[in-house]
């Protein structure tokens, strides 16, 4: 039967109850109608499969299975083609498991460091983050596993997460916080979206209809199922009123007696509950026809795809010439990330690895020396781990410090106060480049970190949390095997008082007031012209690469054609690497505040030495758009606009200027308080204003008056006798007409 068949068939007590899970992890099934109950699991970068008690912090049992890199990692690798092969692997791993829907991936937005869940976001752009998802989406469901993109939306901090309130304006919210979710539905062709703990602007978003409705179902037309967040829902019926469809988790206490009640007084339209049933039972027959009985794992093939990725994504931020590292050298592996790796974040996504591999398990046949060098429980004798650190390094020709954040410092349900390195580590790696002119650090963490010692370090390699093969991966980067090509997703400030939410983080009284606007991460430090430590995009390589004759297809153009964009890009080194070309965009001059610049586009070519290859891009009308409230919609001011290849948000390398003339016209409402000059730009009233002004005066030279003219409102023509009231009423009548 189809979906609509089964609706027809079901009590209204069925279709209530329907809306609310079985357990922690399945759907409920209708045993009458034939309609079974498939299963659901956690898991952005592996998977969480509990097959005895549920939770949803990642405390109790899970199958054993492979850990890939976080979505911070895989950001980081700028690749879709690598996001997709992960898809992929997941999808396999997920019908082998029979589980039918995968509970990722995490697009929110990194707003501030300090989000403790960082590690399971993607980026501080929204461009970034919504490619990256999509091809990891179009990967997971092309292996018939539904995706689960959440937390929707701005969900951007773990403090209060069930209860906080995110208020943020029209504009930022389209521009900032919503595309990456768009991008997931529109090219992803996500199935399924879980709606956020959080409130945005007073409504919590399981009951957020402009959310729910107004954006997902009728501005993106989405045709999937909306699922909760696990324990988000204050009210059922006006949930499903606003577009909630399912309720995660269920109990046998979820009976749906609210909503039935709901139907039964008026409270709910029996309507929109059939809404909600239909979209689970299209999710629930959709899932049965393509679950794939018999489907085997290779675990060998998953961890060498997870030790592969992990060298997509790996961040060199820093080289003096320290790197690569020479296998006739001693070396001294430093700290005790070397034997025991930091390679996930802890809450929901914790996946349950029977082995993970160590840069010291995997560096065994070189001629390494290892010192702990500080206990990351802090727990031990400091001093003395340190004093031996230093004994060691002095032997080795290289001392590579293995550092970064703790379990502790970065988990689901706590943000961090602080962006430091524990103060054991940062003393060790003080002391060490004191006594050692050839130090490099390795960097194990989901977000960024401060250096206050990156200036007397030789080579910063970044990590961030790579997965089981973290070790593995880290071994093949710093001696060469492997060439790093991952760019920042984020910016790394230089302190956490640079931050641009720094002031409303977490916020107050239970309100995270998104004050600092559009300018979010890179957005906001090069608008300042901020020193930062690393900026977004950033990555080194142990090649070098130059970009030449960057072109357009149109020097003009409307904001209805599309634009192709080409660059050539060539390998000007003597080793093979890979090059992350970035195409950013400019507005020369805008009546609104933008950016100076945002990224539009990016690929990762491979290049062998001396090779040359030319990049395509394609933009339209978003990428030269900001989100106008005027008209509710995206609006392009005419005018110049500059396209830039760059290395990263500061690292600009070719540039050329082409015309868009905007094709939308915004509303236009004058009144007694519109300005003189604002009046200037009207197309009726700019002719008519200039006739009542005094001679000369809009084309004065004085910089002075013309401001004063400009700045008034149409009230002073009647106070200085150049119109009477009546004749102004009438001429605002007509403008408006």
């Amino acid at each position: 039967m189809t979906a609509e068949q089964l609706l027809a068939k079901m009590t209204l007590q069925e279709k209530a109850a329907f809306c609310s899970g079985a357990d922690f992890w399945h759907t409920k099934a209708i045993e009458r109608l034939g309609v079974p109950s498939v299963m659901m699991c956690d898991g952005p970068h592996g998977l969480r499969k509990q097959e005895g008690a549920g939770d949803h912090l990642g405390l109790n049992d899970s199958i054993e299975t492979v850990c890939y890199p976080t979505a911070a990692a895989m950001a980081s690798s700028f690749d879709c083609v690598a996001m997709a092969r992960l898809g992929k692997a997941l999808g396999r791993e997920c019908q082998a498991e029979g589980i039918s829907m995968l509970l990722g991936p995490g697009v929110n937005i990194k707003r501030s460091p300090l989000c403790g869940r960082n590690f399971e976001y993607l980026s501080e752009d929204p461009c970034l983050a919504g490619q990256m998802a999509a091809a990891y989406i179009r990967a997971l469901q092309e292996q018939g596993v539904s995706a689960c993109v959440k937390h929707f939306a701005c969900n951007n901090q773990e403090t209060l997460r069930m209860t906080g309130d995110s208020r943020v304006d029209e504009r930022t919210l389209h521009e900032i916080y919503l595309p990456a979710f768009e991008a997931a539905v529109k090219e992803g062709g996500a199935r399924s979206i879980m709606c956020a703990y959080n409130a945005v602007n007073g409504t919590f978003c399981a009951e957020n209809k402009a959310l729910l409705t107004d954006v997902l179902r009728d501005q993106w037309d989405f045709e999937g199922m909306v699922v909760t967040d696990w324990g988000a829902v204050k009210g059922r019926a006006a949930g499903i009123a606003a577009g909630l469809d399912l309720e995660m988790p269920g109990s046998p206490a979820s009976t749906g007696d609210e909503l039935v009640q709901a139907v039964k007084d008026g409270t709910l339209a029996e309507a929109d509950l059939d809404r909600a049933v239909l979209n689970l039972l299209r999710f629930i027959l959709q899932s049965t026809a393509e679950q794939q009985p018999g489907v085997t794992i290779d675990r060998d093939a998953c961890r060498r795809l997870s030790r592969e990725l992990v060298g997509e994504c790996a961040v060199l931020m820093k080289n003096d010439g320290a790197l690569p590292l020479d296998e006739g050298k001693t070396v001294a592996f430093i700290g005790a990330f070397a034997a025991q790796p930091r390679y996930q974040g802890a809450g929901s996504s914790h996946i349950n690895v029977p082995h993970a591999v160590s840069a010291m398990e995997a560096a065994q046949g070189l001629n390494v020396v290892y010192a702990q060098g500080y206990d990351p429980t802090g727990s031990a004798d400091a001093a003395a781990l340190r004093e031996e650190a230093v004994r060691v390094a002095c032997q080795a020709d290289t001392a590579v410090i293995f550092a970064g954040l703790t379990d502790d410092d970065e988990c689901e349900g706590v943000d961090r106060t602080h962006m430091k390195l524990p103060d054991e580590q940062n003393a060790l790696i003080e002391a060490i480049t004191a006594i050692h002119p050839r130090t490099v650090v390795v960097l194990h963490g989901g977000s960024p970190m401060e250096l206050p010692w990156q200036d007397r370090v030789q080579a910063i390699l970044c990590m961030y949390l790579g997965g089981e093969q973290t070790g593995a991966a880290a071994v093949d980067l710093l001696y060469g095997s492997v060439n790093p090509s991952g760019h920042l997703a984020e910016t790394w400030p230089l302190k956490m008082a640079d931050n641009p939410a720094h002031l409303n983080f977490p916020g107050e009284e239970g309100v995270a007031t998104y004050a600092e606007g559009i300018f979010t991460g890179y957005r906001y430090y090069d608008k300042k012209e901020m020193d930062v430590a690393y900026p977004f995009g950033h990555g080194l390589s142990y090649t070098s690469f130059s970009y030449s004759n960057l072109r357009a297809d149109k020097t003009q153009l409307r904001d209805t054609d599309m634009l192709q964009v080409q660059v050539d890009v060539t390998n000007t080194g003597s080793r093979p690497g890979k090059v992350v070309v970035q195409l950013y965009v400019r507005d020369h001059e805008s009546t609104v505040r933008r950016p100076i610049r945002e990224l539009k586009a990016f690929e990762k070519v491979l290049l062998q030495p001396s090779e040359t290859a030319t990049v395509t891009f394609t933009l339209d009308k978003r990428a030269f758009a900001y989100w106008e409230p005027k008209c509710s919609g995206w609006y392009v001011e005419s005018g110049a606009f500059e396209l830039e290849i760059g290395e990263s948000s500061r690292d600009i390398r070719q540039h050329i200027t082409i015309m868009v003339e905007g094709t939308t016209l915004l509303p236009f409402i004058v009144t007694e308080t519109t300005t003189i000059g604002q009046l200037m730009k009207h197309p009726k009233g700019a002719a008519f204003i200039s006739q009542m002004l005094p001679a000369g005066s809009s084309t004065s030279g004085d910089k002075t008056v013309q401001a004063m003219i400009t700045d008034m409102p149409l009230t002073a023509l009647v106070s200085y006798g150049r119109m009477t009231p009546q004749q102004l009423q009438g001429l605002i009548q007509m403008l408006n007409a």
